[in-house]
């Protein structure tokens, strides 16, 4: 399978980071509050990031290396990267700038 990390920007500024293989599909899960409970409480405002390729163990490596970033430090890695400017499955999302905190 093909396996991505992703990161969204929620209705309370935070960041969420976490996988799918659909990412589309799982922010809408995110947005119904189905899934994580992250999401209870909150809900996704904007998908940041998304970085595929992955498999099921790199994508799980990747996203706990992520989680252990400072928020400035993620900011800066969704900024440093344009991948949803390319991404065909998260066409309907746009990057947003985010001032660094």
């Amino acid at each position: 399978m093909n396996w991505s990390v992703y990161i969204i920007l929620c209705t309370d500024n935070t960041l969420y980071t976490g996988i799918s293989t659909d990412v589309s599909r799982r922010f809408h899960q995110h947005a119904a509050q189905k899934g994580a409970k992250y999401f209870r409480g909150r809900s996704p405002k904007q998908l940041l990031f998304i970085e595929a390729g992955h498999t099921r163990q790199s994508a799980s490596q990747r996203e706990a290396a992520i989680k252990k970033l400072t928020r400035q430090q993620k900011l800066a890695l969704v900024s440093s990267t344009n991948m949803l400017d390319d991404c065909v499955c998260c066409h309907a999302f746009k990057k947003v700038s985010l001032p660094l905190k």
